[in-house]
């Protein structure tokens, strides 16, 4: 009968042998210049909504005025889209693999 021999042993317990070694970052170049470009989105999307409020005028505040500029199309429609447009944008450079 032979005598059977282990590979392993208490010293050597816990090491991995040969793997590749990976990156310590789960993030690639790629997925941070989608995260910009979402950014992007996202800041232009609420710069486009700044704007006077309903009771300003010429700068000051006017109880006895109303601005119907709060309801215009950029700041109801468009800088709401580019907001969202900017946060599925960073989804997807959080999901996106190396």
């Amino acid at each position: 009968m032979s005598k059977k021999t282990n590979k392993f042993s208490a010293a050597s317990y816990g090491k991995e042998t040969e793997s590749p070694q990976e990156s310590p970052f789960y993030f690639g170049p790629q997925n941070f210049k989608w995260m910009l470009i979402g950014l992007a989105f996202i800041v232009v999307g609420f710069l486009l909504m700044m704007g006077a409020d309903a009771n300003t005028v010429d700068g000051k505040y006017d109880p006895n005025s109303w601005n119907d500029g709060i309801f215009s199309i950029r700041r109801i429609r468009i800088a709401p889209l580019f907001v969202v447009i900017g946060f599925v944008i960073e989804g997807y450079a959080i999901l996106k693999r190396k």
